[in-house]
């Protein structure tokens, strides 16, 4: 039988109670690598979470790695990460070590800590490093610290390619459209309904209006409270109800509590609720009549293909990487991002007019079913096998050429 080595790839992440669109993402990749190609390793930094709990679920080969502390990203900095010069006396040799020890190929780093946590060891252990960038165009560490460490630069959307580079970065450059486990078998969506307008308390003939996401400033549900509230005065003869799904990353945000006040203030108890985190999320996203989308500098939003893969229509923002996933008029509907009233006209023709709601939603269907599993891993397999070839990139010990351990 023929043996070939595999190559050694490392995922790493800060484990948390929080699994977001990147964890969804580069762990699917992960799970649905070719075993007799690649070997792939998670490393988890931290005391275990619900993401240490879904990737043991998923079957993957892990490592946890509680000391040294490690960077942090903006939003998830806190007390007992590392300042610089503790990272880089030691962090720093400890990462490298590991790197040696595992006999690691490439580091594929999926958020902003990651990247700058696992950059500079990568590049001092002799591996490859993919900076996997899910952010706006003008982040810090893509423009910055990308260019002289990152192999390859990946983005979900032409949207975030690095608008300030300070090196070239164009040869390493390349958009990778996440991937999406779409169920064939989507939940129905007259029963999901009829249980979510019992559970918030909803007449038969309200109009749900969802949300789905993080609470987090650049998602804007402080905007979607304000949609709701416009819509509401649209019309007056129907009940409409604003349904937020999701919760703050991080402690200390106070987006939550920016949302309570604003309901308090447009007088929308009852009518606005904060639903909190839900797994599975499918249920209620195919309860609502329409996903209105608030974010700003979304690069893809995995939340806006699953609904159009589920039947719901979307009314998203005319900025960042939307216009990417959503022909105006087609496949849904973009507004202007900063007045809350113009998203009043879209959401308005896809709860009252059949025919629009039909067809907006067979041409979303059409498209988020090209958004495979399949195509990503194969494109991102791909790219692993250029950066190891011609190299010294360390490999896993040989296997047969059909089979192997994960």
């Amino acid at each position: 039988m023929a043996t070939r080595r595999r190559i050694r790839v490392l995922f790493p992440y800060a484990d948390g109670d929080v699994i977001g669109g990147s964890h969804t993402s580069s762990l699917t990749l992960a799970a649905q690598l070719d075993r007799s190609v690649f070997s792939p390793l998670v490393l988890l930094h931290g005391t275990q979470g619900a993401l240490g709990r879904h990737v043991e679920e998923l079957g993957l080969r892990t490592l946890r790695l509680e000391f040294p502390p490690v960077l942090a990203g903006r939003l998830k900095r806190a007390e007992h990460h590392a300042s610089i010069p503790k990272y880089l006396l030691r962090a720093v040799p400890s990462l490298v070590r590991l790197l040696r020890r595992e006999r690691i190929g490439i580091v594929h780093t999926n958020d902003g800590g990651m990247h700058a946590s696992w950059a500079l060891p990568t590049k001092m252990a002799g591996a490859r490093f993919i900076w996997h960038h899910r952010q706006a165009p003008d982040a810090r560490g893509v423009n910055f610290i990308a260019p002289f460490f990152a192999d390859r630069i990946l983005s979900v959307s032409e949207f975030s390619r690095p608008s300030r580079p300070v090196l070239p970065v164009a040869n390493r450059f390349e958009v990778v459209r996440s991937p999406f486990n779409l169920s064939p078998d989507p939940p129905d969506r007259d029963a999901a309904r009829s249980t979510l307008l019992t559970e918030i308390g909803a007449p038969p003939n309200a109009a749900l209006i969802g949300y789905f996401g993080a609470l987090t400033p650049r998602k804007r549900p402080d905007h979607f409270v304000r949609v709701v509230h416009e819509l509401r005065a649209a019309m007056p003869d129907r009940p409409v109800h604003g349904v937020v799904f999701g919760s703050e990353p991080v402690a200390g945000l106070e987006v939550e509590a920016q949302c309570r006040h604003l309901i308090d203030e447009m007088e929308l108890k009852g009518h606005l609720h904060l639903m909190g985190h839900r797994t599975p999320v499918e249920p209620y996203m195919a309860a609502v009549d329409v996903l209105a989308v608030t974010a700003l500098d979304e690069p893809f939003g995995r939340t806006l293909i699953e609904a159009m893969h589920l039947g719901t229509p979307v009314v998203a923002t005319r900025h960042g990487g939307n216009p990417e996933a959503i022909i105006d008029g087609q496949s849904g509907f973009l507004v202007d991002p900063f007045e809350p009233a113009a998203f009043v006209p879209a959401l308005q023709q896809v709860l009252q007019d059949a025919k629009t709601l039909r067809r907006v939603t067979a041409a979303a269907a059409s498209f988020a079913r090209e958004l495979t599993i399949d195509a990503h891993v194969a494109r991102i397999s791909a790219i692993y096998r250029e950066l190891a070839a011609g190299t010294r990139i360390a490999h896993d010990k040989p296997v047969g050429a059909h089979g192997g351990s994960p």
